[in-house]
C-alpha cells in the first residue's frame, strides 16, 4: 500500500502547498465539492470526507468537547560517509493517523498505523473514553483551509535518487581534507525528509501540509603535534534537493575546519562569576532552552514556570524583543499550519522588555481566552500536540558588537554550545561551551574551550545590559525535546552582554 501511495505522489504531481486554487463551491456534507489540492491528499491517505466525519463522530460520542484527526505519511532517507566512502544508507517510511479527543484540559489519544475505516473507528472509540457522558454529535459542514506556502521547492526529495546525492557527500568529504593537512578523519551525513499531513477536526476544518526537510552535517577530526581535536558544522532547511550546492559544501567545510583549528590553541579562563558575551547566532540555544521553554503556556497554565504571574510585566531591558515565528521562508522551524490545523503566526513573547505573550496550543489558548499562536506541535501521528517553539530569536538591539566587547574588563565570549540541562520551572541552567574567547581589557584574547556556563534563565534575561544590531538565525540541525517528543527548531540572537553568569574554568 505504501508503494502505491508513493507512486501516486510521483504521478499526480502535487501542487505546491501555497498554490492558488478555487475554494470549494459548496460546504454541505451531502453535496461536497473538494478543491484539487485537498482531494489529492484525501486520495493519498485513501479516505473520504464521509470517513473523516464518521471517525470524528465516534471520537465525540462520549461527550468530548473537541476532536481531531492527524494523518501523516513521512519518508526519511540518510547517507553516511566515513573513512572516505559512503558506507551507510537507510530509509524509513512512517504512515498512520492519530485521533485526539479533548474534555476540558484532559486529552484522550490513540493512533493506528493504517487508515482502514474499521481501525480508525477503534482508535476513535479509545480516544473518546476521556469523556463519560454519551452524547449525540451533530456532524459539521466541512470547511477547507488552503494554507500558505513557506517552503519554496524546485526538486522534491522523493524525486531524487541516491545516485544524485552521493557525489555531494563525497565532495564535502574531499573539501575537508583539501582545506587543511591536519585533517585525519571526517564524517559526512546527508538527511532528507518529506512529510504529507492531512488534518480534520470536529469543527469541520479540513487542511493539509507538505513538509520537506534537508540536513547536511560534517564532523572533522584534526591532529597537531600529537593533539587531537574535533568540530562540526551543519545546516538544515525546509527545501528540496536544491538545498545541496557547492556553496553549502564550501561553507560547512570551512566552518568545521576553522572551528577545529581554534581549539588547538585554546585554554580555560579563571572560574567564577563574570560578564559573558553571547555571540550572534548559535548562542540562541541559551535563549531557546533557558528562557523559551519557560514561555510555553502549559508550564504557565500549571504554575510551574517562573513567568506564570508576569504577563504584562517588565522582565528585561526596554530594548529587548523576543520573537517566536513559524513563517520564515524555507526555515527548518517553519510550518504552513501547526499540528492542530491552526494558522502559524509571528508573535512577540517579549516586547520592549515586557512579557507580551505565551506560546499557545489549543488547550492553553482556551484556558487563557486567547487565539492559538500556531505552536501546537507533535513529533508524529503517534503523539498528542503540545505548545512548542518553532523559530525563537531576539531582535536587534541598539549597540555594536565591538562596543559590547569594549565594555568587558574580564569575561568570556561564547558562540559554540553543545549540550546543556535546564530546570524549566525555576529556569536554572548549565550549558557546555565547545569554544569561545577570553575577553581582557575590552579585547578578545585567548581562545577557550570545554567550559560550563551556569545561571538562571529569567535572571540572565534581566541581566542583558547590551544587545547589538547583528541578529543572526542559526540554521543548524537543532531538535527540541519535550514530553518525550522531538521536533525540529531553529533559534537566533544578536551579540548580547549578560552582566554576570558563573563560568566553570581554572580554579
Amino acid at each position: 500500500m505504501i508503494q502505491d501511495r508513493r507512486s501516486f505522489l510521483r504521478t499526480m504531481g502535487y501542487a505546491s502547498a501555497g498554490a492558488m486554487v478555487l475554494p470549494p463551491l459548496l460546504s454541505s456534507c451531502d453535496n461536497l465539492q473538494i478543491s484539487p489540492d485537498i482531494q489529492a491528499y484525501l486520495d493519498h491517505f485513501q479516505v473520504t470526507p464521509k470517513n473523516l466525519q464518521n471517525v470524528v463522530a465516534t471520537a465525540m460520542s462520549k461527550g468530548g468537547d473537541y476532536a481531531d484527526l492527524y494523518f501523516e505519511h513521512r519518508i526519511s532517507n540518510a547517507l553516511v560517509l566515513r573513512d572516505g566512502k559512503v558506507n551507510q544508507a537507510y530509509s524509513n517510511v512512517d504512515y498512520g493517523v492519530g485521533v485526539r479527543t479533548l474534555k476540558g484540559d484532559q486529552t484522550g489519544y490513540a493512533y493506528t498505523e493504517n487508515t482502514l475505516p474499521a481501525d480508525m473507528q477503534k482508535v476513535a472509540s479509545t480516544a473518546a473514553n476521556i469523556a463519560s457522558d454519551p452524547a449525540t454529535f451533530n456532524k459539521k459542514d466541512i470547511t477547507e483551509k488552503l494554507p500558505p506556502n513557506y517552503y519554496d521547492i524546485s526538486q522534491k526529495w522523493e524525486d531524487t535518487s541516491i545516485e544524485d546525492k552521493v557525489p555531494f557527500v563525497q565532495k564535502l568529504n574531499d573539501k575537508l581534507f583539501e582545506l587543511d593537512e591536519k585533517v585525519i578523519k571526517a564524517t559526512v551525513v546527508l538527511r532528507d525528509e518529506t512529510g504529507y499531513i492531512l488534518f480534520y477536526n470536529s469543527e469541520g476544518l479540513l487542511s493539509y501540509d507538505y513538509r520537506p526537510l534537508g540536513s547536511m552535517v560534517c564532523v572533522v577530526v584534526m591532529e597537531k603535534d600529537g593533539k587531537i581535536e574535533n568540530a562540526y558544522a551543519s545546516e538544515s532547511l525546509r527545501t528540496g534537493f536544491e538545498f545541496v550546492t557547492d556553496d553549502l559544501i564550501d561553507k560547512l567545510a570551512e566552518k568545521a575546519v576553522d572551528n577545529c583549528n581554534i581549539l588547538f590553541g585554546a585554554g580555560k579562563p579563571k572560574a567564577g562569576e563574570m560578564p559573558v558575551v553571547l555571540g550572534a547566532g548559535g548562542s540562541g540555544i541559551l535563549l531557546h532552552e533557558a528562557m523559551g521553554h519557560a514561555f510555553e503556556a502549559d508550564f504557565n497554565r500549571k504554575g510551574t514556570s517562573i513567568f506564570s504571574d508576569k504577563m504584562g510585566r517588565r522582565i528585561a531591558k526596554d530594548f529587548i524583543n523576543i520573537v517566536e515565528d513559524g513563517t520564515m521562508q524555507n526555515n527548518r522551524g517553519s510550518l504552513n499550519i501547526d499540528d492542530e490545523g491552526n494558522d502559524v503566526k509571528k508573535i512577540h513573547l517579549v516586547k520592549d522588555g515586557m512579557l507580551n505573550s505565551y506560546i499557545h496550543d489549543r488547550i492553553s489558548a482556551n484556558h487563557y481566552g486567547v487565539e492559538p499562536t500556531g505552536n501546537g506541535r507533535r513529533q508524529s501521528f503517534r503523539h498528542s500536540p503540545l505548545p512548542r517553539m518553532r523559530i525563537t530569536y531576539m531582535e536587534n538591539g541598539p549597540h555594536k558588537e565591538e562596543e559590547i566587547i569594549k565594555n568587558v574588563d574580564y569575561g568570556v565570549y561564547v558562540d559554540n554550545f553543545t549540550n546543556g540541562q535546564v530546570n524549566i520551572g525555576a529556569g536554572d541552567f548549565t550549558f557546555f561551551v565547545k569554544s569561545g574567547y577570553l575577553i581582557e581589557n575590552g579585547k578578545k584574547t585567548m581562545p577557550i574551550k570545554d567550559i560550563n556556563i551556569i545561571g538562571n534563565g529569567p535572571q540572565a534575561l534581566a541581566d542583558i545590559t547590551m544587545a547589538a544590531a547583528d541578529e543572526k538565525i542559526d540554521n543548524g540541525t537543532g531538535m527540541c525535546g519535550k514530553g518525550g517528543q522531538m521536533v525540529p527548531v531553529t533559534m537566533g540572537i544578536p551579540t548580547v552582554l549578560v552582566k554576570k553568569l558563573t563560568v566553570g574554568g581554572v580554579a
